[in-house]
């Protein structure tokens, strides 16, 4: 349900259900989140970074580190943050394998 909310005409609906997909950490999210990176509406790309950030998945990185150079300076920050938090998580991983 709201994976198919990321496809919603209105933005609202588009960044309510990223920030919600986020929260719940479904890893299936990753790949129409990083799609929704390149939204139009500027709310929609930070919730869909900071979504991809509360995930953790590896696979987002790449995508946010080029969201850190966005035109919104918010969604650059949020960009950042969420690659920070993705690669210590993976740090952590590592020191524990």
């Amino acid at each position: 349900m709201f994976i198919a909310a990321l496809d919603h005409d209105e933005a609202p609906y588009r960044w309510g259900a990223a920030e919600a997909l986020g929260r719940m950490r479904d890893e299936r999210a990753v790949e129409p989140l990083i799609k929704r990176l390149h939204d139009d509406d500027w709310r929609v790309r930070l919730k869909a970074a900071w979504s991809l950030g509360q995930i953790g998945d590896p696979r987002a990185l790449p995508h946010l580190r080029r969201l850190m150079k966005d035109r919104s300076e918010a969604v650059a920050d949020m960009a950042g943050e969420a690659v920070r938090g993705i690669q210590t998580r993976m740090l952590r991983k590592r020191k524990e394998d």
